[in-house]
């Protein structure tokens, strides 16, 4: 089989060479700013109740929850990011943006086809400018090899790929978030779960209390020592705090079944063991206010949209400029006799292509302001972005060491309160005070408990909304930020 001709193969290779040593009209590229960056976190800086992370203790912390030291939580996680189908839609985001940049970059190769075609033709008896010795009917066999490849002299490509590569670094980065967002939403329900294991133990303890109280009430009235009212408040108090404990049974189902749904199975088929140990809070690194730039998703999500609208400013100015192509095609032709790949039946061609648009109506100037507009756009919601999560953080903060601050007072109030309720039963026995007094300091030794329990869930669920305003274990290390404008 004859060899392609050498001009094909040195014309295209002259066209690859002068198309990647074309420029690119995108700007120069520069991260958006959002002002000065704050040496540390004002809610940091304030040493009771806290700890400042060491330098070393800002590596990775993947698998983030494992801080909390409890092995079902870690076995909730571990079937959260394997079945959650939320993550899966991430997921296929993410693989559609990788699959769209390779749809781009195969622009950046020629395009090369294979033909064949045996047909069987007639012409017009008055076809124009026929030939007096023509046939009517004859055969035709073609088969060939064609080549198209567009000389990327203005970037438009390459802006192109940039613009996909950076959308496709923006969707697995949104794949982390949304990962981080779900982790954070299963440890937040689970911590809540928890807590209504330990509150229902100290509603349960308080019904035994309030029991033995009805049974006592109820002797001194048969005794004649005290009144049907003592007995009256006895037993509605017993009933509130039954209402309290079935109240309670009904947050842990709907904790349950979020739960269940959070990883991937039917709320009817799934339950978790009571469980009344109280969660302990970790201490959480946090590095200096800089890091957070590098180390949460959602930022650099919002920052590789940043590149990518900049890159879109270069495809957009290249539709100023003519395209430039060049084609090429080589194969055999005959009227279907004899051998098809014979040297006299060969054809091949070679040449260029270019196209400019004189009058658009304003099209172009409108694609490039659209483009620049998408820029600002992306800028702002960088900015706003990268202010949210300063704001979370320093949020966090103060909820967990004020929230710190408040559980402490509950506790005390909770160790009056039990105090309270030892000195008024004594009383009562002793026949100096009604039930009433028991009552009263029964029911708010109860609520002083409960609150300080539901304190140190909010404590608990305020440092993973902290770790997940700090990233979580997430590193940006894939995230490129080079530029392809012209250098």
């Amino acid at each position: 089989m004859p060899s392609v001709p050498k001009p094909l193969v040195l014309a295209l290779g002259a066209a690859m060479t002068l198309a990647l040593g074309g420029c690119s009209l995108a700007p120069n590229y520069v991260k958006p700013t959002v002002g000065a960056v704050p040496d540390a976190y004002q809610g940091a800086a304030h040493p009771e109740g806290w700890t400042v992370a060491e330098p070393k203790d800002t590596q990775a912390r993947a698998p983030w929850w494992k801080i909390y030291s409890d092995p079902t939580l870690d076995a909730l996680e571990a079937k959260l990011n394997a079945n959650n189908p939320n993550i899966a839609v991430a997921l296929a985001r993410r693989d559609e943006a990788q699959a769209l940049l390779q749809q781009l970059g195969a622009q950046q190769s020629p395009q090369v086809g294979v033909s064949a075609s045996p047909t069987n033709d007639r012409q017009s008896d008055r076809r124009p400018l026929r030939g007096s010795n023509q046939p009517n009917e004859y055969d035709t066999r073609t088969v060939g090899i064609v080549a198209d490849y567009e000389l990327d002299l203005w970037g438009r490509i390459r802006n192109e790929v940039a613009e996909g590569r950076a959308l496709g670094q923006a969707a697995e980065a949104d794949l982390a978030s949304a990962q981080l967002s779900l982790q954070a939403q299963l440890a937040d329900t689970y911590i809540a779960l928890r807590s209504i294991d330990v509150e229902t133990r100290i509603v349960q303890d308080s019904l035994d209390a309030f029991g033995q109280g009805r049974t006592i009430t109820q002797k001194r009235m048969d005794g004649g020592v005290s009144s049907g009212l003592d007995v009256a408040r006895a037993n509605a108090q017993y009933a509130d705090a039954q209402a309290q404990a079935t109240e309670l049974r009904v947050q842990r189902a709907l904790a349950e079944h979020a739960i269940a749904t959070l990883i991937g199975e039917p709320a009817s088929s799934f339950s978790l063991p009571a469980k009344t140990t109280a969660m302990t809070l970790p201490t959480i690194p946090l590095g200096v206010p800089s890091e957070l730039l590098e180390r949460r998703p959602d930022i650099a999500a919002a920052e590789r949209r940043v590149f990518a609208a900049n890159a879109g400013i270069g495809v957009a100015r290249a539709a100023f400029f003519p395209t430039l192509s060049l084609s090429a095609a080589f194969g055999w032709q005959d009227v279907g006799h004899g051998s098809l790949l014979a040297a006299s039946n060969q054809f091949w061609s070679l040449g260029p292509a270019a196209a400019l648009s004189l009058f658009d109506g304003g099209l172009r100037r409108g694609r490039e302001a659209q483009a620049k507009a998408e820029f600002a756009a992306a800028s702002g919601q960088y900015r706003a972005v990268v202010l949210k999560a300063f704001q979370q953080v320093e949020d966090n903060l103060s909820l967990i060491q004020e929230l710190g601050r408040e559980g402490q007072q509950e506790m005390a109030a909770a160790d009056a309160g039990k105090q309270s309720q030892t000195l008024a039963t004594n009383r009562y026995n002793e026949g100096v005070v009604s039930y009433l007094e028991v009552v009263t300091a029964q029911t708010a030794a109860l609520q002083a408990e409960r609150t300080a329990e539901q304190v140190r869930t909010r404590q608990l669920q305020a440092s993973v909304d902290l770790i997940r305003a700090l990233g979580g274990g997430w590193q940006g290390k894939d995230m490129d930020s080079s530029d392809v404008s012209e250098r």
